[in-house]
C-alpha cells in the first residue's frame, strides 16, 4: 500500500511545512540563505542530470572514472587495498578462543539474514519475505512512492508510518553476520545470499529514485556497509561474475557521486553531515587514485577534520546532546580515521586527542553492567556494527580507543570484544585485559563545556545534565532535560530518563518524550524549559535556557552540584529555579534539593521516574523502591503543601519500544508563597530488606 495522504490533510501539513521552513530561513544568516538558493537550483537540475547521467554511467564510463582497464584489473586492483577492518578468513576455533560464544550468536543472526528475517526499531521479529520491498514499513504495512527522492515527502503527521524502517533495511547491517559467517566457515550460500540481496536493491532503488534516496545519511551509510561487502566476498566465487561485479561496481561508485552531489551542509552541522563526509571518505579511499576518488576523500576528510573541533566540545561531548548520537558521531569520526591509517595517511594528533576525549565521556557515563543513560534521542543507529552487544552497551568504544589512540583506557575496559576483533584484529582484541571486574575509573567527573556531571563511585553512579540546548541551540536531538538526572544506587538503577521512543512515526509521542514533563525535572504552569518551535518541527527548541553551575565538588566522601537555568524566567512575573544533587559516597545515598522563587502564585510540578525493574509502593510520608536483592527509601520533606502522587509512566529504553513504569509526581498549587522547597533522599533501607 502506498502512502497517500488526504488532499485536505496533506495540504495543511504541506502549507505549514513551508511556512515554517520560511521562518526558519529568514532566522538564517544571509550567506546560507545565499548558499542554500544556489544549492536548490543545483538540486532541480540533479532531478534531471543525475538519473539521466547514471542511465548513461556504462562499464566503459566506470573504467574512464577509475583509469582502469578492465573490469577485471579495476576489481583486482580495488581487492588489493587495504581497508580498515577485519576481511580475512579466521578459523572458528580461533574466534571462539578470543570470542567465546559469539560464533553461535553470528550462525543464527546469518541464517536470519539468508531468511530476510530482521527485528528492527522495536519491529520485534519480522519477516521480509523472497522479494523485499525496500519502500515498505513493514510495520505497518504503508509504503512510498517511486518518485524522485527529494519529491518524497516522508514525513506523514497523519499516518503512523516509520520511514527509519526501510532505511535500516537498505543500510544492509542486518546482513553483516552473513559476512562474518563467511569469513568463519568459507560456505558460498552465504556469499550467494549477500549478493542476492545486494541485487534486489540495485533492481528496486534506481538511482536517486525512491525513499532510500530521499536522506544522504543513508547513501553514506550504505557506502560503509558495501565496500565492506566488497573486500568480504571479492575473491568468492559467488561474486566472480562479471556482470554482477561491473553492476556492484557502477552503484556502488554512484554512492560516492550522489554524496558528493548531495551532501547535507547547513550553517550548523550535525550527525548527517558527518556520516555523509564518512561515506566520502570511504568511496574515495575505496576507489583509490583516480581523479573523483581523490576528490571525494580529500573533501571528506577536511570535512570531518573541520566539523570534530566544532561539534565536539573541548571536554569531549558531542554537542548533540544525546548518549546515543555521542556514540554513532564518535563511530563516525573514527572509521574513516582508520581507513586513512590503513593506508599509511596521516592522522593528526589533534583528530586523536578529541577521539580520545570522547572515548573518556563514554568511560565516564558507562555504568558497570554495560547500559548508559536515555539521554537525549536515541534510533540505534551504529555505523558499522559488528558484536553482540545490546544496543545501549557502549563500552567497546573504550577498547576500541585504547587500542588505537589511548592505551590508559584498556585498563578501564570491559564487556564485548567482538566490535574491537573485527575492526582491528585478533592481536588488538587479545591485548585488552581478561578481568571479571576491570580498574575502576575512580572519582566524579565534570564535563563543563558539555553540561554534564557524572557522580560516581564503585557502586553509584549519578547523571546529571546542566547544558546547553542540543546542536548550538537549535535543540536537534537534545531534550528539555535540564537539571535532569540518572541514578543508579548500591548497583541497582533507581531513577531513569524516558529515553526517545520514535520520530516521525508518531508526532504527538515524539515531543511528548522530548518535553520537560517526560523529564526528572521541575515543570512551571505546565510551560517547557525551552519552547518547542512548532508541532510539527521535531528537532528543533528554542533556546530559552542558560544553564548555570554554581557549585561542583567532587570531594571523597560527598559530590555536590548546584545548578540553575533561565528557561523559565521569561514567565510574567518570572520564576527562578535552582536544583542541588548531592552523592553522599559512603552512604550510597542521593539528596535532591530543589527550590523555586516566585512572585505570584505558579504550578510546580516535580516528577522523578523509578526504573521498571522496581516495585515501588507509595506511603504517606515515604516511597518503597524494592529491587529482588534491595530495598531503598525514597523520602521528602519541604514547604507544605506538596501532593505527592504515584502514577503510570512508560519508558523507551531503545527506539520503537516502551516499557510500563511508576514515577512520582510532586504537586504544589498555586499558591502566594514566594519560595518553595522540596528536598528528596533515596537511601538503602536495611529494616526493609531485613522483613523481606
Amino acid at each position: 500500500m502506498t502512502i497517500g495522504l488526504a488532499e485536505k490533510p496533506r495540504a495543511r501539513h504541506k502549507m505549514g511545512e513551508t511556512l515554517d521552513k520560511v521562518r526558519r530561513g529568514l532566522r538564517k544568516p544571509p550567506s546560507y540563505i545565499l548558499e542554500r538558493l544556489a544549492s536548490d537550483a543545483r538540486e532541480q537540475a540533479e532531478k534531471v542530470l543525475g538519473p539521466r547521467r547514471a542511465r548513461r554511467f556504462g562499464l566503459n564510463a566506470l573504467l574512464e572514472a577509475t583509469g582502469a582497464k578492465s573490469l577485471e584489473q579495476l576489481w583486482s586492483q580495488l581487492k588489493a587495498r587495504s581497508y580498515p577492518a577485519l576481511t580475512a578468513s579466521v578459523s572458528p576455533e580461533e574466534y571462539r578462543h578470543i570470542c567465546p560464544d559469539d560464533f553461535e550468536r553470528i550462525t543464527r543472526r546469518a541464517e536470519d539474514a539468508l531468511a530476510h528475517r530482521v527485528d528492527l526499531l522495536g519491529s520485534g521479529l519480522v519477516e521480509l519475505g523472497t522479494e523485499i520491498d525496500w519502500h515498505k514499513d513493514y510495520k505497518t504495512n504503508l509504503s512510498w512512492p517511486m518518485h524522485y527522492c527529494r519529491d518524497i515527502d516522508y514525513r506523514n503527521p497523519e499516518r503512523r508510518s516509520d520511514v527509519k524502517f526501510p532505511w535500516e533495511v537498505s543500510r544492509m547491517q542486518w546482513v553483516i553476520p552473513a559476512g562474518q559467517a563467511y569469513l568463519l566457515t568459507g560456505n558460498e550460500t552465504y556469499a550467494w545470499e549477500v549478493r542476492q540481496v545486494i541485487e534486489q536493491w540495485i533492481a528496486a532503488n534506481p538511482y536517486a529514485y525512491g525513499v532510500n534516496w530521499a536522506s544522504t545519511i543513508e547513501v553514506a551509510l550504505r557506502i560503509l556497509s558495501w565496500s565492506w561487502f566488497f573486500h568480504v566476498f571479492a575473491k568468492s566465487k559467488a561474486w566472480s561474475e562479471p556482470s554482477f561485479q561491473e553492476e556492484f561496481l557502477r552503484n556502488l561508485y554512484l554512492h560516492g557521486v550522489f554524496t558528493e552531489k548531495h551532501i547535507e551542509k547547513s550553517d550548523i552541522n550535525g550527525n548527517h553531515y558527518t556520516a555523509d563526509a564518512a561515506g566520502l571518505v570511504f568511496a574515495g579511499l575505496f576507489f583509490g587514485e583516480c581523479t573523483s576518488a581523490r576528490r571525494w576523500a580529500g573533501r571528506g576528510w577536511d570535512i570531518l577534520a573541520e566539523e570534530l573541533p566544532r561539534q565536539v566540545y573541548n571536554d569531549g561531548v558531542d554537542f548533540e546532546a544525546s548518549v546515543a548520537y555521542h556514540r554513532l558521531v564518535f563511530e563516525l569520526f573514527l572509521l574513516p580515521a582508520l581507513y586513512r591509517a590503513a593506508l599509511r595517511l596521516t592522522v593528526p594528533e589533534f583528530y586523536q586527542d578529541r577521539l580520545a576525549r570522547m572515548a573518556r565521556f563514554t568511560a565516564a557515563y558507562s555504568r558497570a553492567d554495560g547500559t548508559a543513560p536515555l539521554w537525549g534521542d536515541a534510533d540505534d543507529a551504529r555505523a558499522l556494527p559488528f558484536g553482540p552487544q545490546k544496543i545501549g552497551d557502549h563500552r567497546y568504544v573504550l577498547g576500541l580507543a585504547g587500542c588505537v589512540f589511548a592505551p590508559d583506557l584498556k585498563k578501564y575496559f570491559s564487556g564485548s570484544r567482538e566490535e574491537i576483533f573485527w575492526l582491528l584484529g585478533k592481536e588488538a582484541a587479545e591485548s585488552l585485559p581478561r578481568l571479571e571486574r576491570p580498574a575502576f575509573q575512580s572519582g566524579s567527573t565534570a564535563f563543563p563545556d558539555g553540561g554534564f556531571y557524572v557522580m560516581r563511585n564503585e557502586c553509584d553512579h549519578v547523571f546529571v545534565d546542566c547544558g546547553p540546548v542540543g546542536l548550538a541551540g537549535r535543540g536537534g536531538h537534545g531534550h528539555n532535560d535540564l537539571l535532569s538526572f540518572e541514578a543508579v544506587l548500591d548497583g541497582v538503577h533507581l531513577i531513569t530518563d524516558c529515553g526517545s521512543y520514535v520520530y516521525t512515526a508518531d508526532y504527538a509521542e515524539r515531543n511528548r518524550f522530548r518535553s520537560t514533563a517526560y523529564h526528572n525535572t521541575p515543570m512551571i504552569d505546565g510551560e517547557e524549559i525551552n519552547r518547542f518551535v512548532a508541532p510539527n518541527n521535531l528537532w528543533a527548541l528554542r533556546n530559552d535556557a542558560r544553564p548555570v553551575v554554581r557549585k561542583w565538588d567532587a570531594a571523597d566522601s560527598m559530590t555536590v552540584v548546584s545548578m540553575s537555568h533561565t528557561g523559565y524566567e521569561r514567565l510574567d512575573p518570572p520564576v527562578f529555579v535552582s536544583r542541588e544533587v548531592t552523592l553522599d559516597h559512603a552512604r550510597h545515598a542521593l539528596t535532591i534539593s530543589d527550590h523555586v522563587q516566585r512572585q505570584s502564585g505558579c504550578q510546580v510540578v516535580i516528577p522523578f521516574h523509578f526504573s521498571p525493574d522496581l516495585r515501588v509502593a507509595l506511603h504517606t510520608a515515604e516511597c518503597e523502591l524494592v529491587h529482588p536483592d534491595r530495598c531503598f527509601l525514597f523520602t521528602w520533606n519541604g514547604t507544605e503543601g506538596w501532593a505527592p502522587e504515584l502514577v503510570a509512566c512508560r519508558t523507551s529504553p531503545r527506539y520503537g519500544v516502551t516499557v510500563p513504569s511508576r514515577k512520582i509526581v510532586f504537586r504544589m498549587a498555586r499558591r502566594s508563597i514566594s519560595d518553595i522547597y522540596l528536598n528528596v533522599k533515596i537511601s538503602r533501607s536495611l529494616a526493609l530488606l531485613s522483613n523481606q
